[in-house]
C-alpha cells in the first residue's frame, strides 16, 4: 500500500494485486462496493489521517479508482469543505466512489470528454501503459466533437481483447461513460464534427502526443 500526498485536500493510494487478496476482495468485489471493500476504504482513510495528516472528518469527499493491468487499483480521494449547516447531516466520513464502467460485452460505447486536453491525456496514458495492440480493442472507432464535448465511439467491441477490463476501467479517469445509443449515435453522426473517422487511438498517439 503506497500513499501520495497530491496536495492538502488530495491523496493517492495505490493498492497492489496483494494488498487486496489480504482482504478477500477482489476485482467485482471492489467494483460492486461491498462491504469487504468499504472496510478497506476506511482503514485506508484511518491510515491516511494517523499517518499523513489528512484527516477527513467533516469533510465531503470524492473517492476515484483507476485499475492498472497488473491488478492494482490507485484511489484518488479529495476532500471539500462543507458548510455548517450541511455539516451536521452528514455522517462522519460518508462517500461515494465512482467506478462506473460498462459490460463487459457491450458492443458498442460512447465516451464523452469535457475538453480535447482531458482526451489527449487518455491517450498519452494508453502510450506509457504496458497495455498492448490497444488499436485491436474495437473493429472501428470515431472522435466528434459536439458543443465543446468530446465524444470517442467504439463499435464493434473486440470482447476477446485481453485487456478490455483495464482499458474500461483506465478511461474513467479521463471520461465520462454514455449509454450508448443508436439515437445518439445517429445524432452525433449527423450534428457533431467528426474529427477521427477511425482508429482513433493509433491516429491520436502519431499526431497529438
Amino acid at each position: 500500500m503506497k500513499f501520495e500526498k497530491v496536495n492538502n485536500d488530495k491523496i493517492k493510494i495505490t493498492l497492489s494485486s496483494a494488498d487486496l487478496e489480504a482482504n478477500d476482495i477482489d476485482f467485482h468485489s471492489f467494483m460492486s462496493n461491498s462491504n469487504e471493500t468499504q472496510s478497506l476504504f476506511l482503514a485506508v482513510l484511518d491510515k491516511a489521517e494517523r499517518d499523513y495528516g489528512f484527516s477527513t472528518n467533516n469533510y465531503q469527499l470524492k473517492v476515484e479508482t483507476l485499475a492498472l493491468d497488473n491488478g492494482s487499483f490507485i484511489l484518488t480521494i479529495t476532500r471539500s469543505r462543507v458548510s455548517n449547516t450541511v455539516e451536521n447531516n452528514i455522517q462522519k466520513r460518508k462517500f461515494e466512489v465512482s467506478r462506473k464502467i460498462p459490460s463487459l460485452t457491450s458492443a458498442s460505447l460512447i465516451y464523452k470528454f469535457n475538453s480535447f486536453e482531458d482526451f489527449c491525456d487518455f491517450i498519452e496514458f494508453l502510450e506509457s501503459s504496458e497495455l498492448t495492440d490497444i488499436d485491436k480493442v474495437s473493429k472501428t472507432s470515431m472522435l466528434y466533437c459536439y458543443n465543446s464535448y468530446y465524444y470517442l465511439i467504439f463499435n464493434n467491441i473486440n470482447v476477446k481483447y485481453p485487456y478490455l477490463k483495464s482499458i474500461y476501467s483506465a478511461i474513467t479517469e479521463f471520461a465520462t461513460y454514455v449509454n450508448y445509443s443508436d439515437a445518439l449515435a445517429a445524432k452525433l453522426h449527423e450534428s457533431a464534427t467528426l474529427l477521427i473517422k477511425d482508429n482513433v487511438i493509433k491516429v491520436s498517439a502519431k499526431y497529438f502526443l
